[in-house]
């Protein structure tokens, strides 16, 4: 009796679940493709394919409330108080979202990857340091003295910098003895 009163709604639904899976499927793909082509590590890649994926999910709850009779002045109401209680708190750790935000912003448009040596020009604190790995928050750099840097993603988009050479951890050395050193 139940299923026969919410069946058109079940239908609704189905239709957008379905929807929407094959929705993330073609974005995740797509995510994939282009970070294989920049060469990007494949951890950064599901990084990137989470954060789609949340934002998925949330479309798909406010979808479904509409469809099982939520109005939309209600479901607004509830999103802006969200939103406010979010924007209060993000705005006390705003770094961590500027820092995520430009994660994002750096896996579709960074031109340098894991590997390169990179010279960032900044004023109080010049660095000169092969990408080591690139975070959700941060990069981390590996200096010539062996020293590792966390540097801050927001600050890497807001600095000049230099690609001094591409690959760098990749390049072999040989010792005296001609064995090769990686």
């Amino acid at each position: 009796m139940a299923l026969n009163d919410f069946k058109w709604e079940l239908i609704q639904s189905g239709i957008v679940i379905i929807s929407l899976l094959v929705l993330r499927f073609i974005i995740n793909f797509t995510i994939a493709k282009i970070g294989k082509k920049n060469g990007i590590n494949i951890a950064r890649i599901r990084l990137i394919q989470r954060y789609t994926s949340v934002v998925l999910m949330l479309i798909v709850i406010l979808i479904e409330a509409y469809i099982f009779g939520v109005e939309f002045k209600d479901i607004a109401v509830i999103f802006s108080s969200v939103f406010a209680i979010l924007g209060i708190a993000l705005f006390a750790i705003w770094s961590i979202l500027s820092n995520i935000t430009s994660g994002v912003i750096m896996f579709f448009s960074f031109p340098y990857k894991v590997g390169d040596k990179i010279e960032i020009h900044d004023k109080d604190f010049p660095v000169k340091a092969i990408i080591e790995d690139i975070r959700s928050f941060q990069l981390h750099l590996r200096l010539e003295n062996g020293d590792l840097v966390t540097y801050p993603n927001n600050l890497i988009l807001q600095k000049a910098v230099t690609l001094i050479q591409k690959d760098a951890i990749e390049e072999i050395v040989s010792d005296d003895d001609g064995a090769d050193i990686v």
